[in-house]
């Protein structure tokens, strides 16, 4: 534990909070805006699944672009410093050393998950909802945007090892932003090819269209995906952390 609060304390002058305070806050009053506006058009179908498709559709922008600028942190000020032959005379595991890296990112990242978790009763009681919280909701939810998160920070951690320059890894997290943002355009089979698509479809609901109609609708993922999504994430950490250790330094 002692390795990950070390790269804590590294971050401590990186602005790593601030970015992760500017993302979260645009995301929340966007989707406060967004959900006020759905329900005063259309006052039927209000509901907490509303809300949580919402923020599921939100991540598939914001969380690619927000993990690629937090490892992209994390892993930039070694090279900037020139400390990576300083971190190899230590008697550090470099096995170690990339997982307390994956591990200062994935904890970040969990704690937006969970402030957006916390959102989304805040949006709901303020747009008048009564109906009880859907906990078993929320914690898939929570549990599905975290499982693609993981994912993704292991492939930008690999590439952010692997490129010097940090500006391939961001252009990465933007080009993952845009096609989760468009997921749903694609056909199925593309989809599941691009792991920044799955914050849709790991989402506990999702939107129906019929008879001219839209409707909220909870969906039962299954186990397929998410054991595949485990599967390509292990993938991906296992080839970074190899790279960290082969690294001539």
């Amino acid at each position: 534990m002692h390795v990950v609060a070390l790269e804590f304390f590294k971050l401590r002058r990186r602005r790593v909070l601030s970015m992760i305070v500017l993302f979260l806050g645009v995301e929340i009053l966007w989707a406060s805006i967004s959900v006020s506006s759905s329900f005063t058009r259309n006052p039927d179908s209000a509901g907490w699944e509303g809300i949580i498709t919402t923020f599921s559709s939100m991540n598939g922008l914001f969380l690619p672009i927000l993990s690629a600028i937090v490892v992209s942190r994390i892993v930039d000020m070694e090279h900037k410093g020139e400390t990576w032959r300083l971190l190899g005379a230590l008697a550090v595991n470099r096995h170690l050393l990339f997982a307390a890296k994956y591990g200062c990112a994935a904890s970040l990242l969990l704690t937006v998950v969970l402030l957006q978790t916390f959102a989304i009763p805040g949006i709901g009681w303020a747009n008048g909802l009564e109906a009880p919280i859907p906990y078993e909701l929320l914690f898939r939810f929570l549990a599905g945007t975290m499982l693609v998160n993981l994912v993704i920070i292991a492939l930008q951690q690999w590439v952010s090892l692997a490129v010097r320059n940090q500006a391939f890894g961001l252009c990465l997290g933007m080009v993952g932003g845009f096609f989760g943002l468009t997921a749903d355009l694609f056909p199925v089979f593309v989809r599941r090819l691009l792991i920044w698509s799955n914050y849709t479809a790991l989402s506990p609901v999702t939107l129906r269209y019929g008879d001219d109609t839209v409707r909220f609708v909870t969906q039962e993922v299954g186990w397929i995906l998410p054991t595949a999504l485990l599967l390509v994430g292990a993938a991906l950490y296992l080839a970074g952390s190899l790279h960290l250790s082969r690294k001539d330094i």
